[in-house]
């Protein structure tokens, strides 16, 4: 009874269909929409050559043959440029001096500078890789090409140039790409905030419609029945739009999933579960909507940025570090990137599913005054 009392009152609100289902599905569009290249190309940067030598117009074109960086405008000084990049055109300047070529072919170390837009964290960084790259690579490409008509070999030239070869490997995301990176996150995440509003939602409703005794009457005055199954037509629902994310991300998509399908889908129901269970945590701490709905924003919001994967939890304050283990979204983080990327069994990965599970426990915590709630308050507007 409840449950059909329960479904009957999502399908006659156009905000449960827009909250849990229309709205996760947009935001999973729009993100692999947004990022469907991985990464971002062709991003323009300046040059300023006050060489004009056969080198340096070698070193712009394997610059400007990178897939990052695209040689927008060739400037006749710096001035030029940096006005360029302060108006937004460019997003970096590549500065090659005076007497490049001669310094180069006489063993001498010429200096070439690069300045960077870091306003733009992405685009800052993908030009850094390659503006580095093409400094140190640029100059020892002549420096080989000197030294063979020198005499030297060329297993000799690459001997003085680079005495050290570094072989690397990048794990999980080999392709450095973006949308790996971000989709698998963002879009839980903000699945995580819809959960947490539309359960402190569903739960004030009872108060502001006056149905609350209702509910009690239908569960005989069993709060534990009553919340269970009026929370199981929202789960179910989670459960079907949270499945088809993932076989969008890992299946359709093909994102790392080292591990398999299966577990993933388990770490995401639990992040489901979880996230119910704390908001009506939250309700029944703060039982005036309002203030409810504001405290799962907060939350929710904040849990985007403490989780880890936007910057790492080692590097936080050891304050910070312990507050991350409080939200469900962080350990959701840490059994995707245990088992998504790293491949990892459940032998590993026990503590953080057992870490979700801890916060079933939390609505056992109020629901007695969530029962007095139900019964004696009065809707506050």
């Amino acid at each position: 009874m409840i449950c059909t009392r329960e479904a009957r009152s999502m399908a006659s609100r156009p905000l449960y269909l827009f909250g849990m289902i229309l709205a996760p599905l947009f935001t999973t569009l729009f993100f692999l929409t947004l990022m469907g290249e991985g990464l971002p190309k062709d991003l323009p940067i300046a040059v300023v050559d006050n060489d004009n030598s056969q080198v340096s117009r070698r070193v712009v074109r394997q610059l400007d043959a990178f897939k990052q960086t695209e040689v927008l405008m060739h400037s006749a000084n710096f001035s030029e440029a940096r006005r360029a990049m302060q108006e937004g055109k460019v997003y970096a300047i590549f500065y090659i001096p005076e007497n490049l070529e001669k310094d180069v072919l006489a063993s001498r170390q010429p200096k070439i500078s690069f300045y960077l837009n870091n306003s733009y964290l992405i685009a800052g960084s993908l030009l850094y890789r390659d503006l580095r790259t093409i400094s140190v690579l640029g100059s020892a490409a002549v420096a080989k090409e000197f030294r063979t008509a020198r005499g030297q070999t060329e297993e000799q030239a690459m001997i003085e140039l680079q005495p050290v070869a570094v072989d690397t490997h990048l794990l999980g995301n080999p392709l450095s790409n973006y949308a790996v990176y971000l989709c698998n996150l963002i879009i839980p995440g903000v699945y995580n905030i819809l959960i947490m509003l539309l359960t402190i939602y569903a739960l004030g409703m009872e108060l502001k419609q006056n149905t609350a005794h209702v509910l009690l009457r239908l569960s005989k005055n069993n709060m534990f029945v009553g919340l269970f199954a009026k929370m199981l037509p929202h789960t179910l629902v989670y459960f079907a739009v949270i499945t088809l994310i993932d076989v969008i991300l890992y299946e359709y998509m093909q994102f790392p999933c080292n591990s398999g399908l299966v577990p993933m889908l388990a770490d995401s129901y639990m992040l489901v579960l979880a996230s119910q269970a704390m908001s009506i945590f939250l309700f029944g701490l703060l039982p005036i909507m309002r203030l409810s709905l504001s405290a799962a924003s907060l939350i929710s919001v904040v849990s985007l940025s403490i989780s880890g994967f936007s910057f790492p939890v080692s590097e936080m304050h050891y304050v910070l570090q312990c507050w991350s283990n409080v939200f469900p979204l962080r350990h959701f983080f840490l059994l995707y990137v245990d088992q998504a990327l790293n491949g990892l069994g459940f032998a590993y990965t026990w503590h953080n599913y057992l870490a979700l599970s801890l916060f079933l426990f939390l609505p056992f915590f109020v629901i007695r005054r969530l029962k007095d709630v139900y019964l004696n308050f009065k809707y506050v507007p």
